[in-house]
């Protein structure tokens, strides 16, 4: 009986190990940088990009993306694994068949990409390649090839190259977009990696490789249209593109298939339902002429989309973690990062104000104590807020696992001409640095948010 079973076995592991062999290898390129630094690029980058691009805060739509990117961010090779890294799924609403990733894990996919698709797997083949750019790292791996080039310059070229082509000039005045070509713009190889990796993610799950295949003939075969030039400008044809996927589709085995894509149908009826998206070129004239383009004008608030009962991790350089709605975005600023979501910004005097969400940072502290501290920030916030006046006294509230200070202010927008009411959070760092978070809304729809500024605030989690 021994004898007969181990028979039966070796032809098996055998054909496993033929299939493994079978399945190309994609190796990471060298990289000089550290993924930290790949994190920090694309932060700055994307908080570039959400201003200058619409995002479509339709939370059904979001939230399918971010389910079919959740199942691939699972299937990332185990060595490209990064802790660092934050994958976040965004759809832009604009009509060019394209879709990028920013170092890191940023990753955004055009609506008309996704109006472009037949099915759901062809919807994974667009992120599965993408992700693949992303944890392969290859957007830094150009940026070591071009040595010359500081780090604090790549978050312009990344923008440059995202938006690019006909289109770059809209948004490149005074900086340093040109550069754009060196660090986003992927060699034939680096595509065909991304390919092969993708196919293989794929496969892990539950997507069918081909499908990959298929939308990049869907891509070829609307060249002549427009916006398909865009995506093969940005994704060149490393060459028999078709093929060598599905050659590669043969040695892979689709693990536990995803058979219903009911949603998949609904977000395409939901697209069709709205308003043509307008061309990338459109939509960064208007940012740029826009009340966010600082003439002064009070943003568009109207628009300003409900807090998502989903929320969204993000770790703030080594200082501290936080969570907030998932369709908030992340706006970096000098010692804080603003979390709004898209219609909550504007220019008044131009200075940025945002008049929905929360601002997150630190502020020096001379060795005072947490009261002292949070009445000297209160003293400063008052300095460009005239009206501001305090609703009531401090109570004690744990910010962090930390003892903390909460207060409620009220001040009067000249955004919105509206009244506002404001939640300030503090606390102390063991080196004495002054946390705070400052949660903002229109004192009409204050009840809404704020039980949602009591949960940012107790996310918070200090790492240092």
């Amino acid at each position: 009986m021994r004898s007969s079973r181990f028979a039966v076995i070796v032809p098996a592991l055998l054909l496993m190990v033929q299939l493994a062999d079978a399945q190309t290898t994609v190796k990471a390129p060298k990289n000089k940088y550290t993924p930290k630094q790949d994190v920090e690029l694309g932060r700055e980058a994307a908080g570039q990009v959400e201003q200058q691009l619409p995002i479509l805060n339709d939370g059904n739509i979001t939230d399918y993306i971010e389910n079919i990117g959740r199942r691939l961010v699972n299937a990332i090779p185990a060595n490209q694994r990064y802790p660092e890294f934050q994958y976040r799924f965004k759809v832009v609403n604009v009509r060019e068949i394209n879709a990028f990733a920013l170092p890191g894990g940023p990753m955004y996919v055009n609506r008309g990409m996704i109006e472009a698709a037949k099915t759901e797997g062809e919807v994974a083949s667009v992120l599965a390649h993408e992700m693949s750019h992303v944890s392969l790292r290859h957007g830094t791996a150009n940026a070591t090839k071009a040595q010359k080039y500081e780090m604090g310059q790549m978050a312009g070229a990344v923008l440059g190259a995202i938006i690019g082509g006909r289109t770059g000039n809209v948004i490149s005045q005074g900086t340093q977009f040109g550069l754009g070509t060196a660090f986003l713009r992927f060699s034939r190889a680096f595509e065909k990696d991304a390919d092969l990796q993708g196919a293989q993610m794929m496969a892990r799950a539950g997507y069918n490789p081909r499908d990959m295949a298929n939308m990049f003939r869907t891509i070829e075969q609307q060249s002549g249209g427009s916006g398909a030039p865009q995506f093969m400008s940005d994704h060149p044809n490393p060459g028999n593109r078709y093929a060598y996927i599905n050659k590669e589709a043969e040695a892979l085995r689709v693990q536990n298939p995803v058979s219903d894509t009911r949603g998949f149908q609904e977000v395409q009826a939901d697209l069709r339902q709205m308003s043509p998206a307008p061309t990338t070129e459109q939509a960064t004239k208007n940012a740029r002429n826009g009340p966010r383009g600082g003439t002064g004008n009070p943003p568009r608030t109207g628009a300003v989309a409900r807090p998502s009962t989903r929320y969204q991790t993000y770790n703030e350089g080594d200082a501290f973690r936080i969570s907030v709605p998932n369709n908030w975005r992340e706006v970096p600023g000098n010692n804080s990062v603003t979390f709004a979501p898209e219609g909550a910004y504007g220019a008044v005097n131009q200075q940025n104000v945002f008049t929905h969400g929360a601002e997150v940072g630190l502020a020096r502290n001379e060795t005072h104590d947490l009261q002292t501290a949070t009445d000297e920030l209160i003293q400063s916030i008052a300095q460009s807020n005239p009206r501001l006046s305090r609703a009531s006294g401090y109570e004690r509230s744990a910010v962090g696992g930390r003892t903390g200070l909460r207060a409620s202010l009220s001040n009067f927008s000249d955004a919105t001409g509206r009244d506002e009411r404001i939640d300030l959070y503090t606390a102390l760092l063991q080196d004495g640095t002054l946390f705070y978070l400052i949660g903002v809304a229109p004192t009409n729809e204050f009840g809404e948010y704020q039980p949602v500024f009591r949960k940012v605030a107790g996310s918070i989690q200090f790492t240092r």
